[in-house]
C-alpha cells in the first residue's frame, strides 16, 4: 500500500501541470515505508496521529503498543490522537446451543475405541482447548442476562502507559435481569475520536462494536465457561477479567465470575494454585489468539420474541437493575474487592 500511495503522491508532485493528477495533494504528503519502531526515521514531531491499531476486544494483535510508541516518540505536546480512547464492555450471556456445540467437540475425545484407538486420555486437554478458544462473531443482544457496566473499562490512549496496557484487570459488577444460566462472558468495545484536553470546544465522534450496534468487522467475542453458572433475576454477579500479553502478539485472559455476595480471589494467583471454587463461582482461562468463529446469528425484526425463547425467564415483579461500581482493590488478605 505504501508503494501505491507513493505513486499517487508522485503523480501530484510532477513538474508538468498537464500531466499532474490529484493536484490537491501536491507538496502535502510524504510516504515513509517502515515500521514505526525503526530507529532514525525522518519523521518530525506531528500535530495528529491517525491509526487503526485495533483488534478483537480492542487489544488483540498488540498493535496498540506501536500506537503508544508513535505517541511517545512523534506526537507534539497537546497533539491529537485518532482514535483517542477505547472502552471495553463485558456482560454475562446465555447460549445453550453454543455451549453444547463446544462441549460436543470436546466429547469426541472421550471415545475409548476410535478405529481401535483409545482417545480418552486426551479428553481433559480437549476440553481445556475447546473452552479456551474465544468465540468471535456477532450474537443476539437478547441473550445477555445483564447489561454491561455503563461507560465500560476506559483505555485512554492519551495517558495509558505501555506497562498498563500489557497487564490489565477489568472489574465488573452486574445485576441479573433474568433467571437463567450464565454460559460465559461476552465482550466488545467502543472507540471515541476526541480532541486533546487542551482543546475545550471540540466534538467527539463515537463508534460502537456492540451486539446492538451496526455490524463491524471486529464483531464481538464470547468467553465460554467450562461449567455454566445459574443465576436468579435480581442477583448480583461480580468478578474480574485479567488480560496479560503473550508471545503470540495477543493476550492470555483469565476471569472469575461469582453470583451473590463474597470475596473475589486475587487475579494474580494462577488458576492451578487457587482453592476449590465455590458452587457460586467460576474461573476460566482463554488465549485470545486461539479464536474460533460462529456466524449463526442474523438480526431479525421479530416483534413476537420473548426472553424464554433464549431460556431466560423474567421475574414476576420488576427489579431495580441500577448498579454502582465503586473503587476496587486487593485487601490485606490478598482478596480482590469490588
Amino acid at each position: 500500500m505504501a508503494e501505491k500511495m507513493r505513486k499517487l503522491v508522485e503523480s501530484a508532485n510532477t513538474e508538468s501541470e498537464a500531466l499532474a493528477k490529484n493536484t490537491f495533494l501536491k507538496d502535502k504528503i510524504e510516504v515513509i515505508q517502515a515500521k514505526i519502531e525503526d530507529p532514525n526515521l525522518p519523521i518530525p514531531q506531528v500535530d495528529t496521529i491517525i491509526s487503526e491499531p485495533i483488534g478483537v476486544l480492542l487489544i488483540h494483535e498488540r498493535m496498540l503498543e506501536s500506537y503508544l510508541y508513535a505517541r511517545d516518540t512523534y506526537l507534539k505536546p497537546g497533539g491529537t490522537l485518532f482514535p483517542s480512547t477505547g472502552s471495553i464492555f463485558l456482560a454475562p450471556f446465555s447460549d445453550i446451543a453454543l455451549w453444547t456445540e463446544t462441549m460436543g467437540k470436546a466429547r469426541f475425545w472421550e471415545q475409548s475405541s476410535f478405529y481401535g484407538v483409545d482417545l480418552s486420555a486426551l479428553y481433559p486437554d480437549a476440553k481445556d482447548e475447546m473452552f479456551g478458544m474465544p468465540v468471535v462473531g456477532c450474537f443476539d443482544p437478547r441473550t445477555l442476562i445483564a447489561q454491561a457496566n455503563p461507560g465500560g473499562y476506559v483505555v485512554d490512549f492519551y495517558t495509558i502507559t505501555m506497562e498498563e496496557l500489557q497487564d490489565m484487570t477489568i472489574p465488573f459488577i452486574w445485576q441479573a435481569s433474568y433467571t437463567g444460566i450464565v454460559h460465559g462472558i461476552a465482550g466488545w468495545f467502543d472507540l471515541h475520536f476526541s480532541p486533546p484536553p487542551s482543546v475545550p470546544s471540540g466534538n467527539t465522534i463515537a463508534m460502537s462494536t456492540g451486539p446492538a450496534a451496526e455490524r463491524t468487522h471486529w464483531q464481538q467475542v464470547r468467553f465460554l465457561l467450562k461449567e455454566p453458572l445459574a443465576v436468579n433475576a435480581g442477583q448480583t454477579i461480580q468478578g474480574w477479567m485479567r488480560c496479560v500479553v503473550n508471545e503470540m502478539r495477543s493476550y492470555t485472559i483469565e476471569a472469575e465470575i461469582m453470583v451473590g455476595e463474597g470475596q473475589l480471589t486475587n487475579p494474580t494467583i494462577p488458576l492451578t494454585s487457587i482453592y476449590n471454587l465455590d458452587f457460586n463461582r467460576r474461573r476460566g482461562k482463554w488465549r485470545l489468539h486461539e479464536q474460533t468463529y460462529n456466524y449463526n446469528y442474523y438480526p431479525q425484526s421479530d416483534n413476537l420474541f420473548r426472553p424464554e425463547y433464549n431460556c431466560l425467564y423474567e421475574p414476576e415483579h420488576p427489579i431495580d437493575t441500577t448498579v454502582v461500581v465503586e473503587n476496587n482493590f486487593v485487601d490485606d488478605n490478598n482478596q480482590f474487592i469490588i
